[in-house]
């Protein structure tokens, strides 16, 4: 009679020792490497067809228009503040917050500005002109803050015949 030898069957182990080694060097790197998002919200003040009353009209109100070769700063009393060309094929942000600085010396309780784009205005320049009439990084004290120049931002429509006159006065043209 013969004998039948069973072999003993032993499962092998799972040996996730590489795996926890990959783990252990993946996870800080993926978190540093990682982008966080930051997101902020702007609340922004659209015309209405009842808010032109005429208190309204004798306030001073500080207008940045966008136009596709050019930037204008202009109010509702003396017209054109301030004609903004290209420069090198971008708008000049800095003479723009150049600009904003010295009406904010001039008008330092106005907080409320007008931007009015053009049709072709770029989302990126209007976020841009947006973010540089708002506030600007000044030194205080040792440290860099952010000084406020207009925060409280409305959007209209740039006039379009201003576009070829070149000049804009109270959002009417002007020739």
């Amino acid at each position: 009679m013969r004998r039948k030898h069973r072999r003993l069957q032993s499962e092998a182990d799972l040996d996730i020792t590489p795996f926890m080694n990959l783990m252990i060097v993946l996870v800080p790197v993926l978190l540093l490497n990682m982008v966080f998002a930051h997101t902020s919200v702007l609340e922004l003040n659209f015309p209405t067809g009842d808010s032109v009353s005429s208190e309204r009209k004798e306030e001073l109100q500080i207008q940045v228009v966008i136009y596709d070769n050019r930037l204008v700063v202009a109010d509702n009393q003396g017209g054109v503040i301030k004609n903004i060309p290209e420069h090198e094929g971008n708008y000049d942000f800095g003479l723009l917050k150049d600009v904003m600085k010295e009406l904010k010396s001039r008008v330092p309780d106005k907080k409320d500005v007008i931007i009015m784009p053009s049709r072709k205005t770029s989302y990126q320049t209007l976020v841009s002109v947006m973010d540089t009439v708002r506030s600007y990084e000044a030194v205080v004290a040792g440290s860099v803050v952010e000084a406020e120049l207009f925060p409280d931002i409305s959007l209209g429509d740039a006039p379009v015949q201003a576009e070829q006159a070149g000049t804009v006065k109270g959002g009417e043209v002007s020739s």
